[in-house]
């Protein structure tokens, strides 16, 4: 499978606007891993914000160190999102160090857990040890991906009434 992951620019706007679409489009009004792409009206707004958040000298005082890249398959379109927080605040105890989405039309086809075994990558060379992933317990498909990345289960929570699992991956 060829999948890079790369840093979102103006030049793949038309493509993300397009990603994001199609998750509306299916009724998925979040698409996880984002950087709230989901949220923004302006996609420059929103390349603009999450180039701040991975620079250590302007990430938000509110947030924390992120890093966001698009899954860009072998046709250069994007299948899938994935970013990396690199500390934990209070707010993302329950979130964990990474969020992750797939394009509707492009699941099931070990898109996410090739995602997340190349960021695995990218957090060891940021000096990561562990990350910590969060999953709604009756999404066995991220359960599946997580798992295949060698998590471990760690804790179980509860979320505006929706019950979810922390998983530890050690790097």
């Amino acid at each position: 499978m060829k999948l890079i992951l790369v840093r979102p620019s103006l030049e793949l706007k038309k493509e993300a606007l397009s990603y994001r679409q199609e998750h509306f489009e299916h009724g998925e009004m979040t698409i996880n891993g984002s950087e709230l792409l989901d949220k923004t009206e302006s996609y420059e707004e929103w390349l603009a914000s999450v180039a701040r958040n991975a620079n250590p000298l302007t990430v938000s005082p509110e947030w924390v160190l992120t890093d966001t890249f698009f899954a860009i398959d072998s046709e250069n379109k994007i299948v899938g999102i994935i970013d990396l927080r690199h500390t934990l605040n209070e707010f993302l105890i329950n979130f964990g160090n990474c969020g992750y989405s797939v394009r509707p039309s492009e699941r099931k086809k070990g898109y996410a857990t090739e995602m997340l075994k190349q960021l695995l990558i990218v957090a060891k060379e940021a000096g990561l040890k562990q990350l910590h992933l969060s999953v709604e317990r009756d999404n066995l498909p991220s359960v599946k991906t997580i798992i295949n990345n060698g998590g471990i289960y760690e804790r179980s929570f509860d979320y505006e009434g929706i019950q979810a699992d922390i998983y530890k991956i050690t790097l």
